[in-house]
């Protein structure tokens, strides 16, 4: 770059690039598009001096380069922006450019999109395609969704934070592997994955072994490993062939139980422990536990906990949220296991936006060990997923009771729908409609942007509703992608709690909303939960290990969950809801807005609720 330009002819070209690329996605004209792109081929076929041609004011003589675009080459290069560019790309969504380095998708897909499903990020498309939204597109279908799916997936490679359930799985094999060597005694996944947190940056691993130069030099060739970072006798760092780093901590069987303490718990949560074991004039760190030079002998975390004088905290739990001093009341929760579940309520089925027929979930659910399943297609206004009109409703429910039948009372199938709450409130059909299922879960799924005091009154008003089971993935987020709606999730707590409705833990790995942290305040107010994988593959039966892990995370116990509920609790929890909705849908036409911003004091949400619901 010559000195009286504030950026090189390559930047200048490659703005032009993006400015061609920006008017494609607006759809203006396609000749305005074509002419910045030819602006800056002919660019990059001179071999003159660019800022000698600007400075003789022979920009004109360049082919392609008209007055209007000679003006905005002048102007980057004097002072390195374009307020045109930037004005032009602010009314564009950002994930929408980002979607150009997939491959199969141009600027007319990234827009279609956009205006049929309202996709702007790189996130909610994945989302899209992974709920099979795209398949009945025009210029869409199977083979080009897989093809977009393996284009995020690469595009994801080098991203600096990870989603749990795509360190999860890498994480563990690298332990079984680590486990496998003759040198390694033990050997644990650690750090914020331990404990379940719903993103990473990296996998935390930690090994004993008697001969640690042996165990680095192994774990630096691992064929798994793309390139190594770092290597020493105690630590060895990888870069993984996915894309996401892995440490790995190299300790004496003897130092193990205090090391994995450590490299598990939070930084608050060490602290915390430091401070007690203090007071019992003790030092503890990631070494040992001593008393001067004495190191107090521990041969797990069970017995460093309990030199302490506590019980044993999960790994989960460990974040300095009153885990300590539940700990040594000895009432910490028995955490609810994979094994409580007894079957799984939000399935979408082929009737929508599902990829199997009925009769294929209930067999994969009953290989699974489940006892039953409940079948929640979309809703009629959710067109663009298939969503049920009624006359599809009443085959639906004719369908479920034909294999019903045939199962004889081994397996049950129950009739549920994922009604969208629309955005005064209401569902998604009229009060005949829902009374014949069996269970309503109430999602949002549009007007994402209504100020905070709306979109609560919305989904408050949900809940008072009688017919509403379930709520499900309550802020609407996308991990990584997209941001919770505004919303008061305190006064829909307490709007949960006040009619005895449930809200639903969404188990897919970009949503695992309810938030672990809102889990417990649910919890406080006796809000049962979901664990739901909301699923659309056969392969998402295997989403609900990440909803166990949010539900451990937010202390949640097997009578929290409503799914870990046999088939005939469920049956009499459906019913009694059921019962109640019929005595309220006859007894009057109050309003049920179910929260108020006026209703407020001490900084607290009051809900008014129908307390007729309760």
């Amino acid at each position: 770059m010559t000195v009286g330009m504030k950026l090189s002819k390559q930047e200048i070209i490659a703005a032009l690039d993006e400015l061609a690329l920006l008017l494609e996605l607006k759809e203006e004209n396609p000749f305005k598009s074509r002419a910045y792109a030819n602006a800056a081929r002919s660019l990059e076929a001179r071999e003159d001096d660019l800022e000698a041609i600007i400075a003789a004011g022979r920009l004109g003589e360049i082919k392609g380069v008209g007055t209007a675009i000679a003006r905005k080459i002048e102007e980057l290069a004097a002072t390195g922006e374009l307020r045109y560019h930037r004005e032009l790309k602010a009314s564009i969504p950002s994930g929408h450019f980002e979607m150009l380095r997939i491959p199969s998708l141009g600027p007319k897909r990234i827009r279609f999109l956009y205006e049929k499903l309202g996709i702007a990020t790189v996130g909610e498309l994945e989302y899209a395609a992974q709920e099979n939204r795209l398949l009945d597109l025009p210029g869409f279908g199977r083979k080009l969704q897989e093809k977009i799916l393996a284009g995020i997936a690469a595009l994801k490679h080098y991203r600096e934070r990870r989603l749990y359930g795509e360190a999860i799985g890498p994480a563990l094999r690298l332990q079984a592997t680590l486990l496998s060597r003759p040198e390694v005694s033990a050997a644990d996944v650690a750090g914020s994955l331990r404990r379940g947190n719903e993103t990473v940056k990296d996998i935390d691993l930690l090994a004993a072994t008697t001969d640690p130069p042996r165990l680095a030099a192994y774990f630096a060739s691992l064929p798994e490993a793309a390139a190594v970072i770092a290597r020493g006798d105690t630590k060895v760092s990888i870069t993984l062939r996915e894309g996401i780093n892995a440490d790995l901590r190299i300790v004496s069987p003897l130092q193990y139980p205090y090391a994995l303490h450590h490299f598990t718990g939070s930084r608050e949560h060490n602290t915390a422990l430091r401070e007690r074991a203090k007071r019992y004039g003790l030092k503890m760190n990631e070494y040992g536990l001593f008393r001067g030079e004495e190191n107090i002998p521990c041969r797990s975390e069970e017995e460093i906990f309990a030199a302490l004088e506590l019980a044993f905290i999960p790994p989960e739990l460990r974040e300095n949220m009153g885990e300590i001093e539940a700990a040594a009341r000895n009432a910490l929760p028995h955490l609810v296991e994979p094994n409580d579940i007894k079957g799984i309520l939000h399935i979408h089925s082929r009737a929508s936006d599902g990829a199997d027929g009925i009769e294929a979930l209930a067999a994969e659910a009953r290989r699974r060990g489940y006892e039953y399943i409940g079948i929640s297609d979309h809703s009629q206004a959710a067109a663009y997923a298939g969503g049920l009109i009624p006359e599809d409703v009443r085959e639906q429910h004719e369908e479920i009771d034909r294999i019903n039948g045939r199962y004889g009372g081994v397996f049950h199938i129950f009739k549920g729908i994922e009604a969208d709450i629309l955005p005064d409130g209401r569902l998604d059909y009229d009060e005949e409609i829902l009374a014949s299922f069996d269970f309503v879960i109430a999602a949002v799924h549009s007007h994402f942007q209504m100020s905070e005091e709306d979109m609560t009154r919305r989904i408050c008003r949900a809940m008072a509703n009688p017919f509403t089971t379930i709520l499900a993935h309550p802020t609407g987020r996308l991990l990584l992608a997209r941001e919770p709606y505004a919303l008061r999730i305190d006064a829909v707590i307490d709007a949960a709690a006040a009619h005895g409705k449930v809200i639903e833990i969404n188990a897919n790995p970009l949503r695992l909303d309810l938030d672990w942290r809102h889990c417990i305040q649910a919890k406080r107010k006796g809000v049962k939960v979901a664990v739901n994988p909301d699923l659309h593959r056969l392969d998402g039966f295997d989403y609900l290990e990440y909803g166990i892990a949010v539900a451990r995370k937010g202390w949640q116990e097997k009578g929290d969950c409503l799914n870990c509920l046999d088939t005939e609790g469920i049956k009499s929890f459906f019913q009694d809801l059921k019962n109640r909705a019929r005595g309220d849908a006859t007894g009057g036409k109050e309003d049920r807005a179910g929260w108020r911003p006026e209703q407020q004091h001490l900084g607290e949400s009051v809900p008014m609720l129908n307390l007729r619901d309760r």
